[in-house]
């Protein structure tokens, strides 16, 4: 970059001591301002994608310290989480699931001034177990999601200072259940004190049955779980709830819980009915007009 601002420039001096007028003059004063408006600009922006990259990798390492210092100490996300929230829930996501790691592509970085906004696709894995009925049942998670974080310079140097999840969908399949197609629907944004409908869809094998709730938890620490009520998937293998969104405008989570069972036969006159796996689907449902403390403003 330094050869090609020094021909640059060159180049104008030589225009400058060819042709100086005032108005010239003063082009070569503007040129220059934004030759340094754009350098800061894209160091801005290599500090950052710097940041994220970091970011990925402590966090699929479980690095706890190195992560914890790419944050503003003031960092809150949109769903109201303060930086001390939002590592403990990290701790405890890493403790249920030892494994797990995380991908992260940069879609887009916009820098204004000490501020700035990195739109990314984000994606997290693990393995897992669970034992139904005595049977130990393998499983895989696997997480997507769509968001920004927002940045700000202090003294120099880049922080974390807020989050938004635009959308967020998990599966934590066992069993079975890992090679059969399902999903759960749900609006991305809703308002409050208003009806939205979740909606269930399975791709069940012939040999097997389902039963399945569909539940909604508000985004909240500590976090209270809903009671779930399991119904028999209809013929069309969809079901569907409705929901009534909050009224104090904080994000939502749907939560399909599945059952998968299949049958068997062993004699002529004898079957067997066994627990073939389990599968909960998690989708964010964000309540459009919130009070969010995170903005582009930290």
């Amino acid at each position: 970059m330094s050869k090609i601002l020094s021909v640059f420039l060159f180049i104008g001096l030589f225009v400058l001591t060819s042709f100086y007028t005032p108005v010239e003059a003063g082009f070569l004063n503007n040129s220059e301002t934004g030759i340094v408006h754009n350098i800061k600009y894209n160091l801005a922006k290599k500090s950052i994608r710097n940041i994220l990259k970091k970011q990925t990798k402590y966090a699929s390492k479980h690095n706890y310290d190195e992560l914890f210092n790419l944050y503003a100490q003031d960092f809150i996300n949109t769903d109201g989480f303060t930086k001390d929230v939002y590592f403990t829930l990290i701790k405890e996501t890493w403790k249920s699931y030892p494994d797990i790691t995380y991908t992260t592509e940069i879609k887009d970085i916009v820098v204004d001034g000490d501020n700035a906004t990195a739109e990314v696709y984000e994606t997290s894995y693990a393995n897992t177990t669970q034992f139904s009925e005595g049977v130990k049942l393998y499983g895989e998670l696997n997480s997507y999601s769509n968001g920004a974080y927002y940045f700000k310079q202090i003294n120099g140097k880049w922080f974390i200072s807020g989050e938004k999840v635009h959308n967020e969908k998990s599966f934590l399949k066992y069993g079975d259940t890992r090679f059969i197609d399902m999903d759960l629907v749900s609006p991305e944004k809703v308002v409050p004190n208003e009806y939205y409908t979740a909606s269930l869809k399975i791709d069940l094998p012939k040999n097997a049955f389902a039963i399945a709730s569909i539940g909604k938890d508000v985004i909240a620490y500590p976090q209270e779980q809903t009671e779930e009520v399991f119904r028999r998937l209809p013929d069309d293998n969809i079901l569907e709830r409705m929901f009534y969104a909050n009224k104090d405008g904080k994000n939502e989570y749907n939560v399909a819980s599945i059952g998968i069972s299949k049958s068997e036969q062993i004699t002529f006159e004898k079957f067997r009915v066994y627990i073939a796996g389990l599968a909960f689907i998690m989708t964010r449902v964000n309540v459009e007009d919130e009070v969010k403390n995170a903005s582009k403003d930290k």
